[in-house]
């Protein structure tokens, strides 16, 4: 399945979802409607069954009570929606979960953000927020609305019981969540269920309500408080009634996720055994996977493991461990390891992770040629490739944080040291240009971080080309902590720099526009998509603008664009002058509404537009992934290679066969 596919998946389920919670509240709101209804009749007297069931249809009974229920079940769907609108971060702090100190020095946590951090610059997506769960259960988890708002949370037993392997099995598995809309059917489903469980807790309320007044031997002599007695039962009732629907509509929806995700984790990382083996810890573990926040139930379908005792059978959110097991490794004969060693750290500093970060050179002599199997030339190969990484991709993620200056690496991980990072990256390449900027700073920025930013100057000129996106990707976790106060000041340099800017090239857009979307978000396309055809104007602008950046030369950019115009169906006239940032934001947010048909198109033309000169130079292939990303196409990292050297034919490039 392909990323299109599973998130055209996601959003069907979604629909399908909403279904089977419509036909649950009918359910539950006839089932209210009956047991308040015989107990009002039971109250006043009625004896006869037609009594009763005149009772029963009463329509001014019914009506209130289905207003009742839903007003309920609005009203408590609404305000979990709005409690969890900071997406992943709400759902790991809600579990107790400690957001995870980027400059940790525990050896297990450093391991982990190493882990993590690849996975995001091999898939070409932000690196999410990791939290820890001081839990010594083995599990994890991934939650969020959005790439821009995900969470990873990992317990402290799965840190300390996997090895390096087994945890990136598991990372990966939730990264698959990630990256194919598992997560925001995840979180609609825990805010639509909250509506339903609140019919139970009411009808709670209202009981004990009654028994701590001592009003029920009193409701003997008062028809009111019997009425009440009946209500609150009837709730109670049918809110258990409700909590077992929901219970099997999280299964039916989980628990197919879970085997893609499992199935994913392998297609990324080419290493079935690890994932498997972290699967056969967990069923040896002493705790298991069951979590002990008070809070766990509610978010049962998001973990790695089943997480909560007592789910099975049709409620179960998640296949059984053997089943699981088998599938990544058929010739189980049902052993399981012994625990793994390993004890709590002291606090000294982590030490180098040789898996993570081998040397450089070994790395490029290593690197393998990207795989044929990941798609066919052109438009197919780059569409099949969009989402979907391997372990060529982890390869060269780990190669791009070995080749950083650890100096930059290090102040990625600082609050102080990010934001000067930032601001070093975005700066101009003309000299006139960054006086200006330097100038501007120097007005608006704090003076501690203008210290970094001069610590900074000697790394931050010896970049390589496409050493830009990779730390702009480190560093969005450490800026989304920023307070209020702290990111208006911040977003406000990165203003003044853009402006200053005497000729801002695309790079620095598309980088500018990385870090302030990958921290505020940015509103979806909606329901209503759109064609090329419909917006032709945004296209060309984008493609001009591509263009230009990889041509100095007036007629190459011609030329560029010329070819790329040919790999799409559209009458495209090249736009001659440079386009403002504003005026490329405002042509991404069009084009952001595409099809998915027609964003695969768009990206070949794009890629087919820097790579008019047969090759993608590093910079071009920065551009092409952090432009990629704002499409909510994430690159992985060697698609822009594979691109390059490809050559569309003609028949694919022009769309053919989509």
């Amino acid at each position: 399945m392909d990323f299109f596919d599973a998130q055209d998946q996601a959003r069907r389920q979604t629909g399908r979802l909403i279904g089977l919670l419509a036909l649950a509240v009918l359910g539950l709101i006839a089932a209210a409607a009956v047991v308040v209804a015989l107990g009002v009749a039971l109250m006043n007297g009625g004896r006869t069954e037609a009594e009763l069931l005149s009772r029963a249809l009463d329509p001014w009974l019914l009506g209130s009570v289905a207003l009742g229920v839903l007003a309920v079940v609005g009203l408590g769907s609404l305000l979990r929606h709005l409690q969890l609108r900071r997406g992943g971060s709400a759902v790991a702090e809600a579990l107790g979960g400690r957001l995870l100190n980027v400059n940790t020095r525990d050896a297990d946590e450093r391991r982990l953000l190493n882990v993590v951090e690849e996975m995001a610059i091999a898939s070409g997506m932000p690196v999410p927020a990791v939290y820890v769960l001081e839990d010594a259960a083995i599990n994890a988890f991934a939650a969020g609305y959005s790439p821009q708002d995900a969470a990873i949370g990992v317990t402290r037993g799965a840190i300390r019981a996997l090895d390096r392997d087994e945890l990136q099995g598991v990372v990966a598995h939730e990264f698959s969540h990630i990256l194919h809309g598992d997560m925001r059917l995840n979180l609609r489903l825990v805010a639509l269920l909250h509506g339903i469980v609140l019919i139970g807790l009411a009808g709670r309320m209202l009981l004990r309500g009654l028994v701590g007044g001592r009003r029920v031997g009193r409701s003997r002599r008062g028809g009111g408080h019997v009425a009440i007695l009946g209500v609150g039962v009837a709730l109670m009732v049918v809110g258990y009634a409700g909590t077992l629907s929901g219970n099997l509509i999280k299964a039916a929806v989980s628990r197919q996720r879970e085997f893609l995700a499992d199935a994913s984790a392998v297609q990324y990382t080419r290493n079935p055994a690890g994932i498997a083996r972290a699967l056969k810890r967990l069923a040896a573990h002493a705790q298991g996977s069951e979590l002990r926040a008070a809070q766990a139930a509610e978010f049962s379908h998001l973990y790695f493991g089943r997480g909560v005792a007592g789910l099975r059978g049709l409620t179960a959110t998640h296949p059984p461990l053997e089943e699981r097991i088998r599938r990544l490794d058929p010739g189980w004969d049902g052993s399981l390891p012994a625990p793994r060693r390993s004890e709590p750290s002291d606090g000294a500093p982590a030490p180098a992770d040789s898996e993570a970060t081998p040397g450089a050179a070994g790395l490029a002599a290593a690197h393998p040629a990207p795989d044929p199997a990941r798609g066919g030339a052109g438009a197919e190969l780059l569409g099949n490739s969009i989402g979907r990484f391997g372990p060529e991709d982890l390869t060269r993620a780990r190669q791009a944080l070995a080749g950083l200056d650890p100096a930059l690496l290090e102040a990625a991980h600082d609050p102080y040291a990010a934001r000067a990072l930032v601001y070093g990256l975005l700066m101009g390449v003309a000299p006139e240009s960054r006086e200006r900027q330097r100038r501007a700073l120097v007005d608006q920025a704090l003076p501690e971080v203008l210290g970094e930013l001069d610590r900074l100057a000697e790394p931050l000129a010896g970049l390589s080309p496409g050493q830009r996106l990779p730390l702009i990707e480190l560093v969005l976790p450490v800026l989304g902590q920023l307070s209020t106060a702290q990111y208006a000041r911040f977003r406000h340099c990165l203003e003044r720099l853009m402006a200053e800017e005497s000729e801002p090239g695309a790079l620095q857009w598309a980088l500018h526009r990385l870090v302030r979307v990958g921290i505020e978000g940015e509103a979806g396309p909606g329901r209503h998509r759109r064609r090329l055809e419909q917006l032709e104007g945004p296209a060309a602008l984008l493609l001009s603008s591509l263009a230009r950046a990889g041509d100095g030369d007036a007629a190459q950019a011609r030329e560029a664009f010329t070819a790329a115009a040919g790999a799409l169906p559209l009458a495209l006239g090249y736009v001659a002058p440079a386009a403002s940032c504003a005026e490329l934001d405002w042509a991404m947010r069009q084009l952001q509404s595409l099809v998915d048909e027609d964003r695969i198109r768009l990206l070949t033309a794009m890629a087919r537009c820097v790579s008019d000169d047969g090759r993608i130079a590093a910079a071009e292939a920065e551009l092409l992934r952090a432009v990629a990303w704002s499409l909510g196409c994430p690159l992985p990292v060697t698609a822009t290679q594979v691109a390059a050297t490809d050559h569309f034919p003609a028949g694919v490039s022009n769309g053919q066969g989509h």
